[in-house]
């Protein structure tokens, strides 16, 4: 079965908020590498995904300079890259299309959030019916504030609030709602040596 591996929203617009400095895997770009090394290896798909908000003036909007990836990360010649505008890769995108022409069956996840454009990507490609990876460790997120937090606070009063929910939580959370319901849940070793034998067998 051909993979398509989702790299999501590795880019720079994340480093410049204040909340980089609390992400749970501020080295996402070591972990995701060696799946990409392994994807065309094994002759799958590395899908790469930008996001982009163009005229809100934010780190997502591309005339910030922003939407770029993050040191570490480059695509080769000839490998698709997509900028879409929703939380999940399909929806503002031709990606279904992309998979569809590439003949891929399996869908694996990558990037930045791990609860957010991650999830919420994994779950739109397994009601698509493609087989989902979401390699946990490949991802990253960062505290979450209560849905009833006052507003503009600064990050230390977030960070300080006990009801705001922490990366260990959140990752626990996203784990469980996907596993045996939308993805199988995997870590980056384990994958890669499930795509070397595969090209081994």
């Amino acid at each position: 079965m051909r993979t398509a591996l989702f790299v999501i929203d590795v880019q720079e617009s994340f480093r410049q908020r204040p909340m980089w400095a609390h992400m749970s895997n501020p080295d996402i770009v070591a972990s995701i590498n060696p799946l990409v090394e392994a994807a065309r290896a094994g002759g799958h798909l590395v899908v790469w995904v930008r996001h982009a908000e163009p005229g809100t003036g934010n780190v997502f909007d591309p005339a910030s300079g922003f939407v770029e990836y993050l040191p570490g990360l480059k695509p080769l010649a000839g490998e698709p890259e997509l900028f879409k505008t929703s939380h999940n890769v399909f929806t503002t995108t031709n990606a279904q299309q992309l998979l569809t022409q590439e003949g891929i069956g399996e869908v694996a996840v990558t990037g930045i959030r791990t609860e957010q454009c991650c999830e919420t990507t994994a779950r739109v490609a397994s009601d698509l019916g493609y087989r989902t990876v979401f390699v946990t460790d490949a991802t990253s997120t960062n505290p979450v504030e209560h849905r009833d937090a006052p507003q503009g606070r600064n990050l230390e009063e977030v960070l300080a609030d006990p009801r705001t929910l922490g990366t260990d939580a959140i990752i626990e959370r996203t784990e469980y709602a996907l596993s045996g319901r939308f993805a199988t849940v995997t870590g980056v070793d384990a994958l890669v040596r499930e795509w070397q034998d595969r090209a081994a067998d």
